[in-house]
């Protein structure tokens, strides 16, 4: 599942051929989108008796300054929250899109990354429920997704001593989710079939897999629940002792190849834990959930115009055939959680016992291969791809 939208801080592309304004939901820098919507406007107005310009703009948000957009789009000014409403109606955006420019100014003008955390996560939510009024998502597709509450409650089933009933699992969640959400994440597990009541005992046991059909699940909707899940682990950064949660970070300077091996043994690492757990298990209930999240994402751009360095060969010693079939189990096996490195999190969510600190894999040194290892990494991963 490939992610389309434009790389940070870039829109798209304006074509003088065919002239298509931009979407505010395609942009996650609120500066990029107001450039390109300008550019738009002054393509579009190309050979009119009054061309669009900076000063059209202002008049149309009721600001007196001429070349104000220019200054905002330029990072020399920040939008109020007063200015917001009149950008909105000089960008001819309805109450919707408006409240979403509203959460994309914010996130892009934060700089403490809590609050980035907390407007990415809010902007995120907001374009999910704007897809679902306009059909954009299919509403079954979206209840075949369980939010946060309804992952968690899934997992507690492996969990010592829970019992299934609202009062009890809003304690055990940490009073994080309400006493509706927990209700209605159970009934939407009951009827979707993935738990069941025993009937002979009345345990409430795994029916079913929670993403037996990943492909089918449109990107918004992962990324929805990602982004919960990775809020969790920022809450836990203030509210767990260190001794109670493992955080690791890791910030390096790497290669398109070594990219690629380490996204790859960081893939084999998630499933052997999986694996694991799933195994232990199955001999025993566990003390309490923990959520790890393992992240491993650019945070520079390549500096254009340089020569790419020479292809290194990783020290993979994997058979073609094995890196396929070990994808494709990897792709099975798979959780809804960002294809993984650094930072490495291991959040509780629900209380009793210790945590067992998640180990982060540094890379290998290159030896002499006669192939391209990392290629063909790269290429059999591609099968786990489901939750990119």
């Amino acid at each position: 599942m490939q992610n389309n939208h434009p790389e940070f801080s870039k829109g798209k592309e304006i074509s003088t051929g065919s002239l298509v304004p931009p979407v505010l939901s395609d942009y996650m820098n609120y500066r990029q989108f107001l450039a390109d919507f300008y550019k738009f406007k002054r393509q579009s107005s190309k050979g009119s008796l009054r061309a669009y310009n900076y000063a059209v703009f202002s008049a149309a948000a009721n600001i007196k300054s001429p070349n104000y957009l220019k200054m905002i789009i330029e990072g020399k000014r920040n939008l109020s929250d007063d200015m917001i409403g009149k950008f909105g109606k000089a960008l001819g955006f309805n109450k919707e899109q408006t409240e979403e420019f509203r959460l994309l100014v914010q996130f892009t003008q934060a700089t403490d990354p809590a609050d980035r955390n907390m407007y990415l996560k809010k902007l995120s939510e907001h374009r999910v429920g704007v897809k679902l009024k306009t059909g954009e998502i299919d509403r079954k597709s979206f209840e075949k997704v369980p939010n946060w509450v309804a992952w968690i409650i899934y997992a507690m089933i492996d969990q010592e001593g829970v019992a299934f009933d609202t009062a009890a699992l809003k304690k055990l969640l940490r009073g994080k989710a309400s006493e509706d959400e927990i209700e209605n994440a159970l009934a939407s597990l009951m009827n979707s079939g993935d738990i069941r009541r025993d009937e002979v005992t009345g345990e409430i046991k795994k029916a079913r897999s929670l993403t037996e059909s990943p492909e089918d699940i449109p990107v918004a909707l992962v990324r929805k629940l990602q982004s919960q899940l990775m809020y969790l682990g920022l809450e836990s950064l203030y509210q767990d002792q260190p001794t109670e949660r493992e955080f690791g970070t890791l910030t390096m300077s790497l290669t398109k190849a070594e990219f690629e091996e380490i996204k790859f043994k960081l893939r084999q690492m998630r499933k052997a834990i999986n694996k694991d757990n799933s195994i232990a298990r199955m001999k025993s209930k566990g003390e309490r959930v923990y959520q790890l999240n393992i992240q491993l994402f650019p945070v520079t751009n390549a500096v254009e115009g340089l020569e790419k360095a020479p292809v290194i060969q990783p020290a993979l010693d994997v058979k073609i055939e094995e890196m396929v079939e070990t994808a494709f189990e990897a792709a099975q096996a798979a959780a809804p959680v960002e294809e993984v490195a650094a930072p490495v999190a291991a959040a509780p969510v629900a209380p009793t016992a210790s945590v067992a600190p998640a180990a982060t894999p540094a890379p290998t040194a290159s030896n002499n291969k006669s192939s391209n290892v990392s290629s063909l990494a790269a290429t059999a991963a591609s099968a786990a791809d489901l939750f990119r």
